[in-house]
């Protein structure tokens, strides 16, 4: 991911209000950005509004996340990362399209690690490996995987339909 600065961020949310926007909390951006394929963080004051940045088409899209209520009987697989194995929560979220269908009411759901943990699981090797196991073609793999797949939620949502 391309390096954004802080003034950018909130201009890149496509799914909320000016006044939303505005009210948009912007994270420590002192990163090692090319070790992220998109930027996420949960609002401290609202702890159930989680926000992504990520490029998409040669640009940054933002998005805003709710978590939703729901819960699984079952241990949720990370629709991003794919992880079977990881260390941490899987939640769903809900955004709101962009646009006329977001202001109408409608939006889209995906279950996401809880804290956006996706880059880090992806470059995790596992911990069982067979003979020949290639890690760095895996980890390519899976780093290829979690672009596209939140390169497509974004667009879901940026585009409305």
């Amino acid at each position: 991911m391309q390096p954004i600065d802080g003034a950018l961020v909130r201009a890149t949310f496509v799914n909320v209000s000016k006044r939303e926007r505005a009210s948009i909390p912007v994270p420590d951006l002192d990163l090692d950005w090319s070790r992220l394929e998109y930027l996420g963080w949960r609002d401290p004051k609202r702890p159930r509004v989680g926000f992504v940045v990520a490029e998409v088409d040669g640009e940054h899209v933002g998005v805003a996340l709710q978590r939703t209520e729901a819960s699984a009987r079952t241990r949720p697989q990370c629709s991003w990362c794919e992880d079977v194995s990881l260390p941490n929560d899987v939640v769903s979220f809900n955004a709101r399209r962009a646009g006329d269908a977001g202001r109408k009411g409608d939006s889209v759901s995906t279950l996401v690690c809880a804290a956006f943990e996706c880059p880090v699981n992806v470059r995790t090797p596992p911990a069982t490996r067979p003979a020949g196991f290639d890690v760095e073609t895996s980890t390519a793999r899976r780093i290829a995987a979690l672009v596209a797949h939140v390169e497509g939620f974004v667009r879901v949502v940026r585009d409305g339909r």
